[in-house]
């Protein structure tokens, strides 16, 4: 009698962890560690308040960004189901 074991399955399951660990840290505490240190290198070496502004302003886009990944990925997949003839699409004479 013949038993299957999958010995890889504990390891693929840790490798699965590890990698959503990473994911949690990069998106939680690297990016805005980034942004703001973006922002106070951009106001230290510049002195002056119009390129801080807009580094706060792209540090907020980024941050927000990638802040919002699911929502952004549900968005790209309606909007390729949609590019592709997907459900919800309007057919007229200005559809063309």
């Amino acid at each position: 009698m013949h038993e299957t074991v999958t010995l890889a399955a504990g390891w693929i399951q840790t490798g699965t962890g590890l990698g959503n660990d990473i994911k949690n840290l990069i998106f939680n505490v690297a990016i805005p560690v980034l942004c703001g240190g973006f922002v106070v290198i951009v106001g230290i070496k510049t002195k002056a308040p119009g390129p801080t502004i807009m580094a706060v302003i792209f540090a907020a886009i980024v941050w927000g960004g990638s802040a919002n990944m699911d929502t952004l990925k549900d968005k790209t997949t309606e909007d390729i189901t949609q590019y592709d003839g997907g459900g919800g699409t309007l057919t007229g004479p200005g559809d063309q």
